[in-house]
């Protein structure tokens, strides 16, 4: 008899049906968000588990579902997973990494120009049937060519990020716990420095954290208020990275120039404020969405799981 896996959110037909060769899958491709009391009701027999972000995996559940040996996030990020209660109940715990890093880093980008170009501010202003013709000092934007990009998290993503600025001949900093090898600083072309250094130097700042309770707010209001004036904020890690509150009351006293984000504190909710900057870009937590990548994503966690309850060591454990 094949073991019982759940897939808690839609994902591809081929994913699919790669787990049906080795499971008796159970999938939600109606992709309606499970509570938390749905989600073990529906875990209560199952073996195994593809979750997603928005899937809160802790003792409370795990209590509740005896036969749980794997959980295979569609994530590279696992701050949805608590890896201690994991490991108390033998549960494997997996993520996805390496497969997303550059359709993060092109859309980190696409973050950084369109907020220096005021492009979605631009583009509004049109479709509203304001333009009535061509001025000089018309929604007149910030240089990125030549600027100075501050990468806070130097791990493949923020690598990425950095590659990526060199056709700017951008300046590049980058503050992570430790710094990262010369090789890849050479790589980079990219220079360690301190957090306060980097925020007070950089004309575009970018974040590219994990989430944890060691980076619970590590850009708040004392951090922003070391950066420039002039200075852009881009977010495209994870909500709680950032103090939301703290970004929209520089905002709000013009302590900086302006904010692309992807993510959010209490996401998919947002602070309604937000919604009232003309020079904040918002994006609804995109960045990875790229057909490619996303079906990387869910085809590498298929196989974590596979591999998990078939052979016992998925290549991606998270709590060996």
């Amino acid at each position: 008899m094949k073991p019982k896996v759940l897939v808690t959110r839609e994902v591809f037909d081929d994913v699919l049906d790669y787990l049906a060769k080795h499971f008796e899958v159970s999938s939600n491709q109606a992709d309606q968000p499970l509570s938390a009391q749905e989600l073990a009701a529906k875990l209560a027999d199952k073996a195994g588990a593809l979750t997603v972000l928005t899937d809160r995996i802790d003792a409370a559940l795990l209590e509740r579902c005896p036969q749980l040996k794997a959980v295979c996030n569609i994530a590279v990020g696992y701050n949805n997973i608590d890896l201690d209660a994991c490991r108390a109940h033998g549960v494997m715990a997996t993520n996805t990494p390496g497969v997303l890093d550059d359709a993060t880093a092109d859309f980190t980008w696409a973050l950084i120009l369109a907020t220096a170009r005021r492009l979605t501010e631009a583009e509004a202003w049109l479709r509203a049937g304001q333009w009535h013709g061509w001025k000089l000092k018309q929604f007149l934007g910030r240089d990125v060519f030549g600027a100075t990009l501050g990468i806070v998290g130097m791990g493949r993503i923020g690598q990425s990020v950095a590659k990526r600025a060199h056709g700017f001949d951008m300046k590049i900093l980058y503050y992570n716990r430790k710094p990262v090898s010369a090789d890849i600083e050479q790589a980079c072309r990219a220079r360690y420095v301190s957090l306060d250094e980097l925020l007070a130097q950089s004309d575009i700042v970018t974040l590219h954290t994990p989430y944890s309770d060691a980076t619970h707010h590590l850009i708040g209001a004392k951090e922003l208020a070391k950066m420039k004036p002039s200075a852009l904020l881009i977010h495209a890690a994870r909500g709680g990275v950032l103090d939301d509150l703290a970004l929209i009351a520089a905002l709000k006293e013009q302590r900086i120039a302006g904010a692309g984000l992807d993510v959010y504190e209490g996401e998919p909710k947002l602070n309604p404020e937000f919604l009232t900057f003309k020079n904040v870009v918002l994006a609804p937590h995109i960045a990875s969405s790229t057909e490619r990548t996303r079906h990387r994503m869910a085809m590498l966690a298929a196989e974590n799981l596979v591999a998990a309850l078939t052979a016992g060591r998925p290549p991606n454990l998270l709590n060996p």
